[in-house]
């Protein structure tokens, strides 16, 4: 709907009740605290990029200490991947842990399980991950990772405040129904009841 009945005007004439000559002292109290959920909500966007920010630095510090402490290597499978059977079909596609070998840096051979394309067979290349030991370790965070990590730490945040501040509007909303439908009872019990009219 548009004009004086659209959900915008509802919500600017609860923004500025003074505006309506018959708008309550509660319904005043009830826009200022909406325009302070606005306002804190606003506030809180700077807030929240600078410890993204924050974030982002500590992830890109902590990703050069993993890509530091960690070598890209590449493990040979000493047998063939299982096919992992899903139904009568399909074939699943997810990587099977697979018994391969590899050599470290310091040319000692290592053996262990990594993840393998169901169905490779033996012999097949694995990228793998290595740390200081030659053993088997995760990949390193990237940069990629580290601004991801931070937006999203950011975003999360800003919505953790907004939330907390919408929870905040509708209880004071909640209360001042309750006083405002208290007050109408208040106001209703002062006239007599229909059948007592002479």
């Amino acid at each position: 709907m548009h004009g004086s009945s659209g959900p915008i005007a509802r919500f600017r004439r609860r923004l500025f009740p003074g505006h309506n000559s018959l708008a309550r002292g509660s319904d005043r109290f009830e826009a200022l605290i909406l325009k302070l959920v606005i306002l804190a909500a606003l506030l809180a966007v700077p807030v929240a990029a600078a410890v993204g920010s924050a974030n982002h630095g500590r992830q890109v510090a902590a990703a050069a200490t993993d890509a530091a402490g960690r070598q890209a290597a590449t493990a040979y499978l000493l047998k063939a991947a299982p096919v992992r059977i899903v139904d009568s079909e399909s074939v699943g596609t997810e990587d099977s842990t697979t018994e391969a070998a590899w050599t470290d840096s310091r040319g000692a051979r290592h053996t262990g399980g990594v993840l393998a394309t169901p169905g490779s067979p033996a012999g097949s290349p694995v990228p793998i991950w290595l740390d200081a030991r030659g053993d088997l370790t995760a990949a390193p965070r990237t940069a990629s990772t580290a601004v991801f990590d931070s937006v999203l730490v950011g975003l999360w945040l800003w919505f953790a405040v907004v939330a907390a501040l919408v929870l905040l509007h509708r209880t004071v909303r909640l209360v001042l129904n309750r006083h405002r439908a208290a007050a109408w009872e208040r106001a209703w019990a002062v006239y007599p009841r229909s059948g007592s009219w002479p």
